[in-house]
């Protein structure tokens, strides 16, 4: 074999050696770029499940929240409307118009004081509920946005 024959092979080996090499450094890459796209699609996914999941606590614990609340308005209506109820009916027992005038002071200082009561109650209860409700979406928010390592 001549030397320039024997270049010439050396040379195709040589080729053949880089396209290899080469191949193979690619292949590694993409399976390196797989693996991290796997890896991202797994925490995706799972922050979305976790994210789900605080969704529907929260949704669960804001209905809860509405029933309680609702259950106190009509409480309060109902006794609301025997007080107004019970103030019509000493109303029928007035002899005077100065005893009238007594009566209806009394009764409205007392249902404003009832009113004020309840509307600090309803207040407090509706801020209870938005904090209950909005507690599993900030602890999944705080999850999520986590730094790893921490």
């Amino acid at each position: 074999m001549s030397n320039n024959e024997q270049a010439g092979t050396a040379n195709a080996v040589g080729t053949r050696a880089a396209t290899k090499d080469a191949s193979q450094a690619i292949r590694e890459l993409a399976d390196k770029g797989t693996g991290q796209a796997k890896a991202a699609y797994e925490k995706v996914s799972a922050a979305a499940n976790d994210t789900s999941g605080a969704i529907q606590s929260a949704h669960s614990t804001a209905v809860q929240g509405a029933v309680e609340y609702n259950t106190k308005v009509v409480e309060y209506a109902r006794v609301n409307t025997n007080a107004a109820f019970e103030f019509a009916t000493k109303l029928l027992t007035v002899k005077t118009p100065s005893e009238f005038l007594e009566m209806t002071a009394e009764h409205t200082r007392k249902q404003i004081e009832i009113l004020t009561g309840q509307g600090k109650e309803l207040t407090s209860l509706g801020q209870k509920v938005m904090l209950d409700a909005s507690k599993p979406l900030k602890d999944s928010a705080a999850r999520v946005f986590q730094a790893p390592g921490r």
